[in-house]
């Protein structure tokens, strides 16, 4: 089946060209292309448009699991007819194991597994060795960590078919040893009951069951029946039944497992005695012999995916196998805001390297245990075929990669336009500040100021205080619930003018902003640098009387590329506004609620990416229980303390209100 996209909406602005260019890139064979959109400018029904035209797989990656979620239903609304799957982690709350040396501190793993997303995940799968092309896998970095051989997912797939001739018991061995488990109990994804000569199965990955009835040794029949109420949907002439678990494996490779695990262990223990190191010895002996006995009565046992590696078949040292092995060889991987999401993956392996290394020293796990790890980046890169970067503020890589060529989405469908810049000198600037703020104060906006230090913030804030002007400070001494609370009076009109360090940078969606201040815009350095300075000034893009002051004694290299390039963003914004008849329409939003909706929303004429998220558009919360939900909350809870400590304070909001959702929804389970 083909891509088919579907939507009210057409391609308009910068969209068409942008279409047309990315799919030239692939067409052509490049590797690396970068889609450079300002926030919402549509670069997500871009990406779908061309999607829909190259007709290849997709792979789309996202750097949280909320964001994921989003694009999913975006995809889902998109592609109705294809296959959209939804691939994160399926921990609702998850302790990794770890060994603290300086204290002599064992943390145990801790894990809530939720089966809802298990299912996604395993229809994921399941639909990319289908060989179906019209596969889009909406994905978090989750996807570059260890699963399953495809070759063993593969080849513990069975195939069903009338008139097929199997006996009976040797069909329930195969259903067995694609890890479905006989219940006659509770019918749940992932079971089969038996009832005489029939044999209902309820597939691991979709809302669907089987029902074989077989005549001696052949099938007679199948249905397709609905497992909720046993409705029968359909007569099937064949069907098709994959694993009901990504870490599948064949009996012949369990055994040899099992074999080459024991030899390891020896090897360990007498390396361990060799260097005096008795209780380590004792400590791997004991865990892993407990380990083998489970795997031995039970085919698993608590972190059976340390000894992924001889499960899988590879030799030490190598990759362990991810969801990317699963798409075909000319796949396409779009990377969702590739500044935030590419140093993530960059970063996986480091981590997970130095908590294993302390677990195999101590004699807490075999070596083989550092092989179960996420991909490192030169290894992501190798595997993706093609990629495709998407970000309003491309890194120094992307570029890099795509040799300084990308393709530009800068028209926004509202009409919105970049903030004019200003620079001003610093001689009075603080007085100069004052009337600016005394101006947007009768206007009812409200004013960021961005300064170099905590004590000039919290100077600044005492000396306005003075003249009776409502102000703020905020920086990483503030406690992280009162910080998030900040940003909301700002946007409730409690306050006129926040007053911060590189807080003000990225990620603060505020329409009511007016006018950014950059005091010692001069003073070259990180805060300083011409992205900081781009980033900063994209916080007046919200509103359309957005304006940026660099107060400032020289022009410097930083600020002059970033007013050269919001000058020329300006310009063909205000061309495209012309030539089209559009006038910019200030955006009103209600302040910020778990709903994110519009108060009120100007008529589109193209689509552009919602601005705030749902914890709705999750497609696996409605399914939590209450441990779940309760883990569920925990976590995001220390989520939104260690963001709001980064200063990213969009996003400490953000999971602020996923926690207060999931507080409400554990409430009435």
């Amino acid at each position: 089946m083909k891509f088919k996209l579907t939507s009210e909406y057409k391609p308009t602005g910068d969209q068409p060209e942008a279409i047309k260019q990315l799919i030239e890139g692939v067409r052509h064979g490049d590797k690396y292309q970068t889609l450079l959109g300002v926030t919402g400018s549509g670069k997500t029904f871009t990406v779908a448009n061309v999607i829909e035209k190259i007709e290849r797989p997709t792979l789309v990656l996202s750097h949280n699991k909320t964001l994921a979620a989003q694009l999913y239903g975006e995809f889902k609304q998109f592609f109705p007819n294809n296959a959209v799957e939804y691939f994160v982690s399926y921990y609702d709350y998850y302790q990794p194991e770890a060994y603290l040396p300086v204290t002599d501190t064992y943390i145990e793993k801790d894990l809530s597994i939720n089966e809802e997303i298990e299912k996604l995940r395993l229809s994921a799968t399941s639909s990319l060795l289908s060989g179906r092309r019209d596969v889009i896998v909406v994905s978090s970095v989750s996807c570059l960590y260890g699963i399953g051989n495809p070759e063993d997912f593969h080849s513990n797939t069975i195939s069903i078919k009338q008139g097929q001739t199997i006996g009976r018991n040797q069909f329930l061995r195969q259903l067995v040893e694609s890890l479905y488990s006989r219940s006659e109990i509770e019918f749940k994804p992932g079971t089969f009951r038996v009832n005489g000569d029939t044999i209902d199965i309820y597939l691991a990955y979709n809302d669907l069951a089987y029902r074989v009835m077989f005549w001696g040794d052949e099938i007679e029949e199948i249905e397709s029946f609905d497992p909720f109420n046993n409705n029968v949907i359909e007569n099937i002439k064949n069907g098709i039944i994959y694993p009901a678990n990504i870490f599948v494996t064949t009996k012949d490779r369990m055994n040899k497992s099992i074999r080459d695990i024991q030899d390891d262990l020896f090897k360990q223990i007498e390396y361990f005695k060799s260097i005096g190191k008795n209780h380590e010895a004792k400590r791997i002996k004991d865990r892993v012999e407990y380990d083998l006995e489970m795997i031995k009565e039970l085919g698993y046992c608590s972190g059976i995916e340390n000894y992924s590696r001889y499960f899988d078949g590879r030799k030490p040292g190598t990759r362990p196998f991810c969801l990317l092995d699963y798409f075909p060889d000319d796949f396409m991987a779009v990377v969702d805001e590739s500044h935030v999401t590419l140093p993530q993956i960059r970063a996986m392996f480091g981590g997970d390297h130095s908590r294993k290394k302390n677990l195999v020293e101590f004699g807490f796990r075999l070596p083989a245990t550092i092989d179960n790890r996420p991909l490192k980046f030169e290894e992501f890169e190798s595997l993706a075929n093609q990629l495709l970067f998407v970000s309003a503020t491309p890194a120094d890589y992307e570029f890099e990669k795509c040799e300084g060529v990308f393709v530009e989405q800068l028209i926004r469908p509202t009409g919105l336009l970049d903030p004019e810049i200003e620079v001003k000198p610093s001689l009075n600037q603080i007085d100069d500040l004052m009337e600016e703020i005394n101006e947007r104060v009768e206007s009812k906006q409200r004013t960021l100021v961005t300064t170099l230090t905590k004590r000039m913030a919290e100077e600044l804030t005492k000396y306005l205080t003075r003249f009776e002007i409502k102000c703020r400070y905020i920086h990483s001494d503030i406690d992280t619930l009162e910080r998030v609370e900040i940003m909301d009076q700002l946007r409730n009109g409690t306050f006129d003018v926040l007053i911060g360090v590189n807080l003000l940078r990225e990620g603060l969606d505020l329409p009511e902003v007016a006018l950014v201040a950059i005091l010692d815009a001069d003073k070259e350095g990180f805060l300083r640098s011409s992205r900081a300075l781009t980033q900063t000034s994209g916080r007046a893009a919200r509103n359309i009387n957005g304006k940026v002051i660099m107060y400032a004694d020289k022009i410097t290299n930083s600020m002059k590329q970033t007013i050269d390039e919001t000058t020329r963003r300006r310009e063909k914004q205000l061309k495209y506004n012309e030539e089209n008849g559009i006038t910019p329409k200030q955006i009103i939003k209600a302040s910020r609620s778990i709903m994110g909706n519009y108060i009120q929303k100007p008529r589109r004429k193209a689509y552009s990416e919602p601005d705030d998220l749902d914890i709705a558009a999750d497609p696996i919360v409605k399914y939590m229980d209450k441990l779940a939900l309760e883990k569920a909350i925990e976590k995001t809870k220390l989520s939104m303390e260690k963001t709001a400590k980064n200063l990213d304070f969009k996003e400490a909001a953000r999971l602020r209100d996923e926690m207060f959702a999931l507080q409400k929804l554990s409430k009435n389970k």
